[in-house]
């Protein structure tokens, strides 16, 4: 099963993580800041 998944070991895995939350957490909240800007008003959705 090691030979199979070469690519997959904890340090590697660790860091993909790390970079996919980090660029989760930037995308969600630069779209929260955009819809909140977007609009002025409070009218609710």
């Amino acid at each position: 099963m090691a030979y199979l998944l070469p690519l997959v070991n904890w340090s590697n895995g660790i860091i993909m993580i790390a970079v996919f939350g980090v660029v989760v957490i930037a995308l969600v909240a630069a779209l929260l800041i955009f819809m909140n800007s977007g609009k002025k008003d409070n009218t609710p959705s």
